[in-house]
C-alpha cells in the first residue's frame, strides 16, 4: 500500500495543475491549424520543386 500513496498524490497534483491551464478557444485552434497546413503545403511545394530540379539536373549529367 505504500507504493500506491505516491501515485495518488501525483495524480492529485496533476489535476491541480491541469485546472491552471488556459485552454485555447475553438476559433484559435482552427486558425492555428490552418496556418500549420498552409506552411506545410508551402514547404512541401518547395522541397518537391527542389527534388524535381535536382532529378532533372542529375538526369542531364548522367546522359552527358
Amino acid at each position: 500500500m505504500k507504493a500506491i500513496a505516491p501515485v495518488i498524490n501525483y495524480l492529485k497534483e496533476v489535476r491541480v495543475e491541469m485546472l491552471k491551464v488556459i485552454w485555447p478557444k475553438k476559433e484559435e485552434v482552427i486558425r492555428l491549424t490552418l496556418v500549420v497546413f498552409l506552411i506545410s503545403g508551402i514547404v512541401a511545394l518547395y522541397v518537391g520543386a527542389l527534388d524535381y530540379i535536382f532529378t532533372k539536373l542529375l538526369e542531364t549529367l548522367i546522359k552527358a
